[in-house]
């Protein structure tokens, strides 16, 4: 007869357990402790098998009976209901060591294979540091587009729009790598595109007035600091590179008797080799840094090691110290000086201008018909742009 609650909670301890059936093979097994388990009994070819369902109360009648039933669709559709039970288990288990912090961990390893930037793995991890904090111990599986908006509030109430958009984009990667790792089905960060306090677009000070920028040429060589900090802003104004790659710039890059400093691949923002043409005064001036810095490896290293390179702040904080604040001039902004002036000058080909700078063409029609270095042309430019910076300081 068809089991109650009523008839289950009345049902007695025994000195040895016994069993009290309900229908179709389920069975509620009352043992001597006390305690009381479902069990669904079924055959597959003839040998009798046991699938454990759980205790009750904890698994009421009417879920033990739902579970029995969709293990006799399982059993008539070929499958084994104790199979299944114990790949769930295995998933569950292999997911447990997937965790967010061990897919992140082997995301970010494979960023240092592939070569990335030193900036780019430095920022890594940190974002995923932030990410950890929150749910990298959890299995990534289980992470959910809340629980990684709660994450990204968090630095979003500081304040920090384009850190939270960086960390969202981060954490997507990992998410991404575990998908086609097969550890993960789908990417929770997607959900999250629209959530976040868009930043508000803000382009670096630049100094793009002839004779306010000729001013800074003469502040700059009157600058009473490290001589390597004055060489190394003269070689921003007149390269117009970014300042991160002058500061990793190794003396075997150099070519002086081409006149050319060959940038590696690893170390370019669109990981492209680019190569700089050196005019008449960047050669005087790496003359000169050569009689200080010459026998290490860095043009210019840290006061503290010689094997690491001058701390990303020096630059800029040198323009303060000359009375420049943020809002006036970054040491970025030597680009956007060149390329302000150059393409206000009507005599270059902005093409050739936007090589010089590194710049990759956005539009990809246009990309493929623009595949040319314009090598002679940002030769002449070169030379042009540091005459001009010359007669901008007689001003």
């Amino acid at each position: 007869m068809p089991l109650n609650d009523a008839k289950i909670r009345n049902l007695k301890t025994k000195e040895k357990s016994y069993k009290v059936g309900d229908f179709d093979g389920l069975f509620l097994l009352v043992k001597a402790t006390g305690s009381k388990s479902w069990r669904f009994k079924y055959r597959i070819e003839g040998k009798e098998k046991l699938l454990v369902i759980g205790d009750y109360p904890a698994i009421s009648l009417l879920q033990a009976r739902q579970i029995r039933d969709a293990a006799r669709a399982e059993i008539a559709a070929g499958g084994d209901p104790n199979e299944t039970k114990q790949e769930d288990k295995r998933i569950r288990r292999e997911s447990q060591g997937h965790t967010f912090e061990k897919v992140g961990a082997a995301f970010l390893e494979k960023q240092r294979k592939e070569g990335k930037s030193p900036a780019t793995l430095s920022k890594t991890e940190y974002h995923l540091k932030l990410a950890n904090k929150d749910f990298g111990r959890k299995p990534i599986s289980e992470i959910t587009s809340p629980m990684v908006l709660r994450c990204l509030r968090k630095v979003e109430a500081k304040g920090n729009y384009e850190t939270a958009h960086r960390l969202r984009a981060r954490i997507g990667s990992v998410f991404r790598y575990a998908v086609a790792s097969g550890i993960a089905e789908s990417d929770p960060t997607y959900a999250l595109r629209d959530a976040l306090i868009r930043p508000t677009v803000k382009h670096r000070a630049a100094i793009t007035d002839p004779k306010a920028l000729g001013g800074l040429l003469v502040a700059i060589d009157s600058f009473d600091g490290q001589a390597t900090t004055r060489i190394a802003l003269n070689l921003l104004a007149i390269l117009a590179q970014r300042p991160g790659e002058l500061r990793h710039a190794r003396w075997d890059e150099f070519d002086i008797e081409a006149a050319v400093w060959s940038i590696p691949a690893e170390k370019m923002k669109m990981r492209k080799p680019h190569n700089v043409p050196l005019p008449a005064p960047a050669l005087a001036l790496l003359d000169e840094l050569r009689n200080i810095t010459g026998n290490g490896i860095l043009l210019f290293p840290s006061l503290r090691s010689w094997q690491r390179p001058m701390s990303e702040n020096t630059l800029n904080a040198a323009l303060r110290r000359m009375g420049y604040s943020g809002e006036e001039m970054t040491a970025h902004g030597f680009r956007a000086s060149f390329s302000t002036l150059a393409n206000e000058s009507g005599l270059w080909n902005p093409d050739a201008i936007e090589r010089a700078l590194a710049h990759v063409e956005k539009n990809e029609v246009r990309r493929a018909y623009a595949r040319g270095e314009h090598w002679d042309e940002r030769v002449k430019l070169a030379d042009w742009w540091a005459s001009q910076l010359l007669l901008f300081k007689a001003r």
